[in-house]
């Protein structure tokens, strides 16, 4: 009986096991035969329906701080080809019950990594924020740990603007020839498809694999021209958009440059202006008149025998670079008075010294030394290659005019660029039209990305609403302003635009210096 019984047990299991086999083998063959039908309706199926390997990103930051990397095609045009990592970061809601779903960040750029963002100090999301949304980052195609672009650029070709000097523009020409032609023996077809509207299709697939219908959105700098260009390309997709200094899309480009000129003089009309009234603390002259003078004597006198700046050599075209001090009013007379004393036979001015830059997180590490700046050009030029004149003599003339118009900063903006060799993007750049309904958050003295600018963005997105900072100084509004801060967070938490466009008045007092900039923002943007 024991034997018979064991025999029975044994026969049911064989078939039992029979069975289970077969049913698993039906199971895989109709996963299969369902995801083969997917794949052929959707050819990015595979890519947003891929179930990421999340990991902690690093030992310092908390666990529940993770880390994956996506697939993602590098030609949309062609899903089956080549493929490109796109490195992700989560930060969970606080409340399940709360919960509104994702919030994505971006941080500017175009070659700004934003990875570290849920968790990094530059960010300052209130908690309700927090409770609502899952805090999502990621480094852009090209940039950090996606894939990066790297060209072997030397650090003299890093560096993005040289002033015009008819005795350097062969010089100038080479450079920036070389930083072209760098940069297509390296990466070869692949630059083509570093662009703009590549990373908004990025975003779409990170949103379609972490189960949203919709996303929302943080975008700082160049971040608000990246928002702008998804809301146009996925206009069902995008929830609650805030675009924090934003571009004028239409001149995204050389354009972007040579606005940045106009807006300088009016800073530096409006900083004299201050000035000549604080003659007493700086000595910098009485009138407006008169302190331009001293600062344009200066910049001559750095040209003839540049100023130790803390043990570095600043010339006339030195000083002209930090054009951006000039949008904070008390940091440039400070700065300015400083480099006269040292002129003068003073001590060097400690407000100069650069600041060292954070440690990357562990995630973070092993990034090619020059891909902050050849993923910036990569972008910035696949995305606008044809504003980019091809002749070198263009340019020359534009730097010449330009700095007629525009002493300060105008033959910076308007001298050769590497676009000017590039290889063009796969596909014309996105015009940015639309009735999304966006929050534009705006300090009025902002030197990468112009009120005017804020103001066209803001126009081109006819859903959208507008807070302004009056006397608001800077680049980035984030954590600056309560009043302009409140409105942001009000949107996110329950979707609710201002009625109208607000102005808000500038803290006094308040300054820090949050997120990263633009282009063109590591010319003294201090």
């Amino acid at each position: 009986m024991r034997n018979t019984r064991i025999a029975s047990l044994t026969g049911i299991g064989a078939v039992a096991a029979f069975f289970s086999v077969l049913c698993s083998a039906l199971t895989s063959a109709t996963a299969t035969s369902v995801s083969e039908a997917s794949a052929a309706r959707d050819p990015l199926w595979q890519y947003t329906h891929q179930t990421p390997r999340w990991e902690r990103c690093d030992a310092k930051n908390p666990a529940a701080y993770q880390c994956a990397t996506l697939k993602v095609p590098l030609d949309y045009s062609d899903p089956g080809g080549r493929k490109t990592d796109i490195a992700i970061s989560r930060l969970r809601a606080g409340s399940v019950k709360e919960r509104r779903g994702v919030l994505l960040l971006n941080p500017g750029g175009p070659g700004g990594p934003g990875l570290n963002l849920p968790v990094g100090p530059e960010l300052s999301l209130p908690p309700a924020v927090k409770r609502h949304f899952d805090l999502v980052g990621f480094d852009p195609r090209g940039v950090g740990r996606s894939s990066p672009v790297a060209c072997g650029l030397t650090r003299e070709e890093q560096d993005a603007e040289p002033a015009y000097r008819a005795r350097t523009f062969a010089k100038d020409v080479r450079r920036a020839r070389a930083v072209a032609a760098k940069c297509r023996a390296r990466e070869g077809d692949r630059l083509r498809h570093l662009t703009t509207r590549n990373t908004a299709r990025d975003m779409d697939v990170i949103r379609a694999m972490l189960g949203e219908e919709k996303i929302s959105y943080l975008g700082f700098s160049y971040g608000t021209y990246l928002g702008a260009v998804y809301t146009q390309m996925f206009p069902r997709r995008a929830d609650r958009f805030v675009l924090d200094s934003a571009a004028d899309p239409a001149a995204y480009g050389r354009g972007m440059f040579r606005s940045m000129a106009q807006a300088t003089e009016l800073a530096f009309a409006r900083w004299s202006t201050w000035t000549a009234r604080r003659h007493a603390t700086y000595h910098l002259g009485r009138t407006p008149a008169e302190v331009r003078k001293t600062f344009w004597d200066l910049v001559a006198r750095a040209d003839r025998r540049p100023i130790d700046d803390n043990g570095t050599p600043l010339t006339g075209d030195g000083i002209r670079a930090g054009r951006a001090m000039f949008f904070r009013v008390r940091e440039a007379a400070e700065r300015v008075a400083g480099l006269k004393r040292t002129a003068e036979g003073g001590k060097p001015d400690p407000s100069g010294t650069p600041r060292p830059a954070p440690a990357p997180s562990a995630f973070a590490r092993d990034v090619p030394p020059d891909n902050e700046a050849a993923s910036a050009w990569a972008v910035l030029c696949a995305d606008t290659r044809a504003s980019w004149p091809r002749d070198p003599e263009r340019y020359r003339g534009d730097a010449i005019r330009d700095r007629a118009r525009y002493p300060l900063y105008g033959d910076f903006a308007s001298t050769i660029k590497p676009c000017a060799f590039w290889t063009p993007g796969s596909e014309p750049a996105t015009t940015v039209d639309d009735s999304s309904s966006a929050l534009i958050v705006q300090n009025e003295w902002d030197p990468q990305t112009p009120l005017a600018g804020a103001r066209a963005m803001h126009r081109a997105l006819r859903g959208s609403r507008m807070v302004t900072v009056a006397g608001g100084e800077g680049h980035i509004v984030h954590g600056t302003n309560s009043c302009a801060d409140r409105s942001t967070t009000l949107y996110l938490t329950t979707g609710r635009l201002p009625a109208g466009d607000l102005t808000c008045r500038a803290s006094a007092g308040s300054r820090r210096n949050p997120v990263r900039g633009g282009p063109g923002a590591g010319q003294g943007d201090h």
